[in-house]
């Protein structure tokens, strides 16, 4: 007998500023569901969610929760008012017999229950609200960007914890590598339209693509019959006296249907100058340590970074990444030991609590303020890599429109706050990026494309993130930290890192999270073969990879196949040229891969 809804919402309408962002609505989850909810940066996501939590009020349509059952949102801002701790907030909902949950969540997470509210940070409350939540256990969980935050040992404690709930629950986020083992099911908001399908993120991207071929192939096939019937009226029309009065208002619905088609938002248009090239030995740090009273920072750690290098450093919150990132780079000094920066550097700073942005400015103030971008007598244009632009057109490379230009940047989403960072460090020419935290908040698509920059860069970066899929893409070595004050260096991204480091032989003893008996009796069979732990994930995870590189192929060979491509633009057929092959041997080696892996497995 089928189960009812937990939630169901229905006819849903919406509207801001006039402008709907839903028009009848209409989705349910079930128990048991694991729902990623996945759009672009302001698609909607988080007021829908804010609507399925019935915390935001639509403007039409109905919101049904079942009798006794317990809806939990995890809150961006939670309010601790009235809390003397943290721990007081995170457990006024147990009983006294539960509080250890609390205690567990705490540890897990990394917060100190004693905490006093008054003294917490942002990122502690998070974690509080987060605690609360999952010790309360509800029926349905909506958890919006709950890995903010949080360092990847706290991530990886969510991600057990949610992969062995009873409770269903939707998903927001950017983590690729989250969203990949927890969630069956997708839920996309793309231009005002849900959509849900039956499968996890992993396969979000090709269902995403199948999609947007579609509509491309029906939006060409109109194209053509437009151009068409409006061939046979010029000739036709122009060789007859009497027109076929059907013939016109059928073009002119045709025209009607095409201006109906509402296009797709492209990708930010973002670009990178390395400016001029530094030296070759960009930072040679040798037995430097650091401390702040009893907070030990670093001691004797040394390393070389070198022209185009990519280096990530990972650890707890509290850690000290983002001092030792000030440290290697001149901003503080060190108490003890030398740093030796290279020549000709031209650095560029995204900071985590984006610091550099005033959030009572308005957009357009924030980039025409500011002195590297101004241009000279031009109060609506901008310096972008020695090019002088309009303030708009700017904008728009970044994906904001022209009525969001004179709106407070306190107005802006916690994405649209990064893209307007990314947006002032973009304008400069620069050698060393310093990218403290960009992963935070931006959407996948915008990660993606970022990642493609960084691989064009010719410059240094030093990077912190928490995300590990971007760090597996971008890191070509990583520092990671063993205790107080202690750091080492490894070569590679994450998932380099995680197998190396000194605690992996015990991170590859543990058991895999419980998975359906099907998975359950793969896993088992391929522990008995002598799979590691490492070893069984990478074989799950390769066929998507496949099935992503193969699509990716299919369109570089589409592309490639024009006609005149070569001869339009030569630049382009290049790039494409190079990236085909590339993907082609990346596909080869995942494929060799799976092939060991899986012989492997089988004995």
């Amino acid at each position: 007998m089928a189960r009812a809804p937990l939630l169901q919402v229905s006819d849903l309408m919406l509207s801001y500023g006039g402008n709907p962002l839903f028009d009848g609505l209409t989705l349910s989850v079930q128990p048991g569901d694991r729902i990623a909810l996945v759009g672009r940066n302001g698609a909607g996501k988080s007021t829908l969610m804010k609507v399925m939590a019935g915390q935001v009020e639509a403007d039409g349509g109905t919101r049904v929760v079942p009798p006794a059952t317990q809806v939990a949102y995890m809150e961006q801002d939670p309010d601790l008012a009235g809390f003397t701790t943290l721990g007081d907030y995170a457990g006024a909902l147990l009983d006294e017999s539960e509080q250890y949950k609390i205690l567990a969540a705490s540890e897990g997470l990394g917060f100190d229950p004693d905490r006093p509210v008054a003294t917490a940070s942002g990122g502690e409350r998070r974690r509080a609200a987060l605690a609360r939540l999952m010790a309360a256990e509800p029926d349905l969980m909506l958890l919006d960007e709950p890995t903010n935050h949080l360092d990847i040992a706290a991530i990886e404690w969510l991600e057990a914890e949610l992969s062995t709930t009873r409770a269903a629950f939707v998903l927001i986020s950017h983590d690729r590598a989250f969203l990949d083992r927890l969630t069956k099911a997708t839920l996309w908001i793309d231009r005002g339209q849900t959509r849900r399908a039956e499968i996890g993120f992993a396969g979000f991207e090709a269902w995403r693509d199948k999609i947007w071929e579609d509509e491309d192939e029906q939006r060409h096939k109109l194209e053509r019959k437009i151009k068409a019937e409006g061939r046979w009226a010029v000739e036709g029309i122009s060789a007859r006296r009497k027109r076929n009065q059907g013939r016109v208002r059928a073009l002119q619905d045709l025209r009607a249907e095409r201006a109906g088609m509402i296009r797709r938002q492209g990708a930010a248009a973002m670009a990178l100058d390395a400016g001029p090239k530094s030296g070759k030995r960009v930072v040679e740090a040798q037995g430097i340590a650091k401390a702040f009273g009893d907070k030990v920072i670093c001691r004797d750690f040394s390393i070389l970074i070198n022209r185009a290098d990519r280096v990530a450093f990972v650890g707890p919150n509290g850690a000290g990444k983002t001092t030792l990132l000030k440290l290697l780079t001149g901003e503080i000094q060190p108490d003890s030991g030398t740093i030796k920066l290279g020549t000709n550097l031209v650095p560029a700073v995204f900071d985590q609590t984006r610091a550099r942005l005033d959030p009572e400015m308005s957009l357009w103030d924030s980039l025409t303020s500011d002195p590297d971008m101004r241009v000279s007598g031009k109060a609506d244009q901008v310096m972008v890599r020695g090019e002088p632009r309009h303030v708009i057109g700017y904008l728009k490379d970044f994906l904001f429109d022209e009525a969001r230009a004179r709106a407070p940047v306190k107005s802006l989403s916690g994405g649209e706050k990064a893209r307007l960072l990314l947006a002032k460090l973009m304008a400069k020419p620069s050698n060393l990026l310093i990218l403290d935290e960009p992963t935070n908040d931006l959407d996948i698509e915008t990660l993606d494309l970022l990642q493609e920059i960084l691989d064009d860069y010719d410059g240094t970066v030093l990077l912190v993130s928490h995300d590990r899929d971007f760090l597996d893409r971008v890191a070509t070595q990583t520092v990671a930290q063993h205790g107080p004050g202690q750091w080492q260096a490894y070569p590679g991204g994450w998932s380099d890192y995680a197998s190396q480091r000194p605690d992996a032989a015990a991170e590859l003893a543990k058991p895999p999270p419980p998975a359906t008996p099907k998975a359950a009796a793969r896993a088992e069979a391929r522990a008995k073969s002598g799979l590691t732990y490492t070893e069984r994930n990478r074989l799950d995870a390769l066929p998507a990879i496949i099935d992503r590189l193969g699509a990716e192929i299919a369109k570089l060979t589409e592309y490639l196949a024009q006609p005149d491509m070569f001869s339009r633009e030569p630049a382009k057929f290049r790039k494409a040229s190079d990236m085909l092959t590339e993907r082609q041997q990346t596909l080869e080696k995942a494929e060799a891969e799976w092939l060991v892996l899986e012989e492997k497995a089988a004995g």
